[in-house]
């Protein structure tokens, strides 16, 4: 298996050799853009209300297996 060490390696040896600027900015840009950090989402009201309700059903233990779920829509799909 590759580690993360070999593959970086790879990678800066790819980057040395290529003499387009024009791709090493393009390619710096999609670098940079790749650290960016996750923009905090806020949630309406609802969706507060929809997670709250699901937390509630987890722990009441009102869930399905999703194979049990998979065979119940097929089972309705053909129904339609």
């Amino acid at each position: 298996m590759i580690s993360t060490t070999d593959i970086r390696n790879k990678i800066i040896d790819q980057v040395m050799a290529i003499k387009d600027v024009e791709f090493l900015r393009a390619l710096s840009e999609m670098i940079d853009r790749s650290h960016v950090q996750e923009k905090t989402v806020q949630l309406t009201e609802e969706q507060k209300i929809m997670l709250a309700m699901s937390e509630e059903d987890i722990e009441a233990g009102r869930t399905i297996d999703q194979p049990i779920l998979n065979e119940r829509e097929l089972e309705w799909l053909k129904r339609k």
